[in-house]
């Protein structure tokens, strides 16, 4: 059978374009799509490079100006796998062209710009045109069956959530300043960078929102070397040392709107940690645990469970009926990092050929980003702040008075 062809333009081809190039290439392989990806076209700023990017991942054709896709016929989406501070601008012109948008998270460097994203997405989709960010730990098949369970009433009145996203990747005061680390291009540190992630999860997984926190950012190493290789920095790239910008680590606690609270960690100073995505959930009739480093295992207590037999169950999430699971492998032959980005791919491939709109959605972005502008914010002053959007305000605990954010 042949299907509609959906051409793809992805913008960016360093870690995250190499594996959203795997999941466009890898999807229509082992699952059976609506529309079939091609890809199209690849941009990116070093011609030389990005000709080498293409050949290794497929694409057809290579640019060095972005803009050329918003006037291709054949790019039916673009891919935006960029550094924050460019997201939207292309997503906006990528909408406003007429092509579907796929943006890594976090959605934006600010909650204008993510406010604006939002909109344009709304306005697009009213044309039949759709966006999505790319929260991709959605879609491990632990994840999706913890959110199943919850919805199904497994765990009762959530009370706890407690989620952490720990690396160790910058521990060492030598490892070179990148873009990661300058304000100006990432918008935050571990915050939005990884915390954007569990923050995304622990509101996707309980279908609850985030309503107020109150957090502290730590940047632990001040100044780093500048690597000469290390294009598009504010420093001037090779030359002694420059400074990091961005916070190293992140805590806050938080409320939930169903009456529960938080407590979310993100760092990249976590020795021995590579990516430890850690979320456990407490609830009034039980508790489920995930740990991305295991990744294909999640925990589940029955608390209505007789004490003598009472415990943690672990579950192998492995089996033909588990989400996405029927078109791998045979049970008990874990998948791995890439394969949410393929789980992606087909949701999205599929919500378009509905014409349906694929989920996290761009408000479900500016959703995160709110939480994140919240922690800063409320880091800076030390008092609790109500997360934007939600509707309700803050309370610090050692007054018991409401404390509302700026409008």
């Amino acid at each position: 059978m042949t299907y509609a062809r959906l051409g793809v333009g992805m913008v960016g081809y360093s870690f995250m374009g190499a594996v959203h190039a795997h999941a466009w290439n890898t999807a229509p392989r082992f699952f059976t799509l609506p529309l079939h990806p091609e890809l199209t076209l690849l941009a990116g700023r070093n011609a030389e490079a990005v000709t080498a990017a293409a050949a290794r991942f497929g694409f057809a054709e290579t640019t060095t100006d972005w803009r050329t896709m918003l006037t291709r016929d054949d790019v039916d989406l673009v891919d935006v796998c960029t550094p924050g501070d460019t997201h939207a601008e292309i997503a906006i012109a990528a909408l406003e062209a007429g092509k579907h948008v796929l943006c890594e998270k976090p959605l934006a460097n600010s909650v204008a710009e993510a406010e604006a994203m939002a909109a344009a997405a709304a306005s697009a989709a009213e044309h039949g045109v759709r966006a999505m960010v790319g929260f991709t730990y959605r879609r491990v098949p632990a994840i999706q069956l913890a959110r199943q369970l919850v919805a199904e009433g497994a765990l009762g009145q959530i009370r706890h959530v407690r989620a952490d996203y720990l690396q160790d990747w910058l521990s060492d005061p030598s490892a070179p300043l990148s873009w990661r680390l300058d304000k100006s291009k990432a918008g935050s540190g571990a915050l939005g960078d990884i915390g954007a992630h569990v923050i995304d999860l622990a509101q996707f997984i309980t279908g609850e929102q985030i309503t107020a926190v109150t957090g502290m950012l730590d940047t632990f190493v001040a100044e780093r070397p500048i690597a000469a290789s290390a294009a598009g920095l504010s420093a001037t790239a090779g030359e002694g040392m420059g400074p990091v910008t961005v916070d190293d680590s992140a805590a806050f606690l938080a409320r939930l709107s169903g009456g529960g609270n938080g407590v979310f960690t993100a760092t990249r100073f976590a020795q021995g940690r590579k990516n430890a995505i850690r979320i456990e959930i407490n609830g009034s009739r039980g508790s489920l645990a995930f740990d991305f480093e295991d990744m294909n295992v999640l925990h589940v207590y029955d608390a209505e469970e007789v004490a003598e037999r009472a415990g943690f169950r672990r579950i192998v999430v492995t089996e033909p009926g588990h989400p996405f699971v029927a078109a791998w492998w045979p049970p008990g032959h874990g998948l791995g990092y890439e394969h949410g980005f393929t789980h992606q791919a087909v949701d999205l491939v599929t919500a378009l050929a509905e014409g349906s709109q694929p989920t996290p959605s761009f408000a479900d972005g500016l959703a995160v980003q709110r939480v994140l502008d919240a922690v800063e914010r409320s880091a800076a002053t030390g008092t609790w702040l109500a997360v934007s959007g939600t509707g309700q305000a803050a309370t610090d605990p050692s007054t018991r008075k409401e404390v509302h954010s700026p409008a």
